[in-house]
């Protein structure tokens, strides 16, 4: 696992669980040097604009081709690529649901478990994960905060090789709400955590 503690931000706030770590951190996230970062993807799998435009370029060509080969996955699907170029050693594309999907808080909280399925499949055991669905997918980001708290803190709780989970805010208005959640749920290190399983997953996990 990669040594983001070193490297952290300023604005940066490490709460452990078990004997792992959830980190918030601010910052670009297709820049960081980490083992996994996951991309809120469609289910076509185009990189698009955004933060697809940044993998493009600081990635090269062979993301997309690896993306051509699978074709697509259904929403909550996830799939796991090389990371080209970049710092990431792996991109994990999932594809998550829009704003006023039906069901869009299960199929939210379903596309974060499979990413991290896919992250352990892979035998990594760091990952970062943006704001899922806020900005272009327009999950507002008070729902995009309650979810993935809740999901991540829960998963890193049960049984999971999983040992570093970031959520990379974006800007200081992502980075204030998560920490505002994170505060409230997340109980103080020298409390005791009760093992929960991971919430089920729909969809599945591609390889």
């Amino acid at each position: 696992m990669k040594d983001t503690a070193a490297r952290a931000p300023a604005s940066s706030l490490e709460v452990p669980i078990q004997s792992r770590t959830l980190r918030l951190i601010k910052d670009d996230i297709t820049a960081l040097d980490v083992e996994a970062f996951v991309l809120y993807t469609r289910p076509n799998l185009e990189l698009g604009s955004g933060f697809g435009s940044a993998i493009t370029r600081r990635g090269g060509p062979s993301i997309k081709k690896e993306l051509d080969a699978v074709g697509g996955i259904a929403v909550t699907e996830a799939v796991i690529t090389t990371g080209g170029g970049m710092k990431a050693g792996h991109i994990v594309h999932a594809a998550g649901p829009a704003f006023q999907e039906p069901d869009t808080e299960v199929k939210l909280r379903a596309t974060i478990v499979n990413a991290l399925k896919a992250v352990e499949a892979r035998g990594l055991t760091q990952v970062a994960l943006p704001a899922m669905g806020a900005g272009f997918y327009a999950i507002p980001l008070p729902v995009c905060v309650r979810v993935m708290v809740e999901t991540l803190t829960r998963y890193l709780a049960g049984h999971t090789s999983l040992g570093e989970v970031i959520i990379c805010a974006n800007d200081g208005h992502e980075y204030r709400a998560f920490e505002a959640a994170l505060a409230s749920h997340v109980p103080a290190p020298s409390a005791s955590h009760a093992t929960v399983g991971a919430t089920p997953a729909l969809g599945a996990v591609h390889e």
